[in-house]
């Protein structure tokens, strides 16, 4: 069994296809829902290091207090901005997956096929109806 994580919103339409796609590869991960568990501050530090992002590029804006909290000045430094996140879960961006390949915040949610040790099990269509794997298992886009 492969061990995939996925921090994950299940109102969250690309989330729901991030999902959905790593099922496809016949791969049940561990779902983590973070905004009942948020991960702790070093976890999460850990995690935007491991995925070669900034703080500020894990930063949601929509639905979330972003504006009200001023998190748009690019004078914040990425402790404030963490601090933001623990405070508010819904300031982390998501999809966030964990794979024996790598960690990647997964916007759009076809980003997590470079993350799958294993392949696509038949055609995939996100909710919109777009393709994104064919009936062979194969990327379409």
């Amino acid at each position: 069994m492969t061990d995939i994580i996925v921090y994950h919103n299940p109102e969250c339409g690309t989330s729901r296809n991030v999902l959905g796609l790593i099922r496809n590869a016949e791969t049940e991960p561990h779902v983590i829902e973070y905004l009942k568990t948020p991960p702790v501050r070093a976890l999460l530090v850990q995690l935007i290091e491991r995925a070669g992002i900034t703080p500020r590029e894990l930063l949601r804006e929509k639905g979330t207090p972003y504006a009200e909290l001023g998190l748009g000045d690019p004078s914040l430094s990425d402790d404030v901005l963490i601090d933001a996140m623990m405070a508010h879960p819904i300031l982390i961006n998501r999809p966030l997956v964990v794979s024996p390949l790598g960690v990647k915040l997964c916007r759009p949610s076809e980003v997590v096929l470079d993350l799958l040790p294993t392949p696509q099990q038949g055609a995939f269509a996100k909710e919109d109806g777009q393709q994104v794997v064919d009936a062979t298992g194969a990327r379409v886009i």
